[in-house]
């Protein structure tokens, strides 16, 4: 697995190609991300990268990660997260990945939570169709039979009913990047990123 960068959601607009066609894309605030532990196979049972994001005051960490940071010499970092590796020997403790690590044209994974939007109903959360409107129908948007009466006589796991939608962690996979301001840590992502402005994202190159 390729390591990823932190970043946060900024916000969507459109730019122009070459061709005069409108491509709408999103802008992300990309690191800078610190390498802040390296695993060892041999040492912790595995292989892996520790990456932080996010500067933040000494007060707003517990002990254990001020003092997992501390040890190295790194600047306290609100968010820590580890990718798989198969060769460490590029990395060091205290080494700085910016957006410099993609470049235009590349497909990249984008993983976040998506907004919120409460308890939603069938047609909302599962596209169900409502029922008649008309002719004395009470089954406007209910749910219709869940179930069987007889055996098993239960509703089954995993049966589509109104709930909770939205408001977790999703992947969008091969967006491609299409421009990168390395001065102001930028990235130019064509279409939509999960989640709302300010949203802690992370990014991986697909594979």
């Amino acid at each position: 697995m390729a390591i990823g960068l932190l970043g946060n959601k900024i916000g969507m607009t459109q730019i122009f190609d070459e061709s005069g066609n409108i491509i709408p894309v999103t802008i992300l605030k990309v690191g800078p991300c610190v390498v802040t532990q390296i695993k060892t196979k041999s040492k912790d049972g595995y292989d892996s990268i520790q990456i932080g994001y996010g500067n933040v005051s000494n007060k707003l960490l517990n002990q254990p990660k001020l003092g997992h940071l501390q040890k190295s010499n790194i600047q306290p970092l609100k968010y820590l997260k580890e990718f798989r590796v198969s060769e460490q020997d590029e990395f060091e403790i205290g080494q700085v990945l910016n957006v410099d690590s993609f470049s235009p044209g590349q497909f990249v994974n984008v993983k976040g939570k998506t907004i919120g939007k409460g308890f939603s109903g069938l047609q909302k959360r599962h596209n169900f169709s409502r029922g008649p409107m008309t002719h004395g129908s009470k089954n406007h948007r209910a749910p219709g039979s869940i179930g069987m009466g007889t055996t098993p006589g239960r509703v089954l796991p995993g049966k589509k009913m109104a709930g909770q939608l939205g408001n977790k962690i999703t992947t969008i996979k091969k967006l491609k990047v299409i421009q990168i301001n390395s001065e102001e840590n930028i990235l130019v992502i064509k279409g939509s990123i999960p989640g709302k402005p300010g949203n802690l994202l992370k990014i991986v190159t697909s594979e």
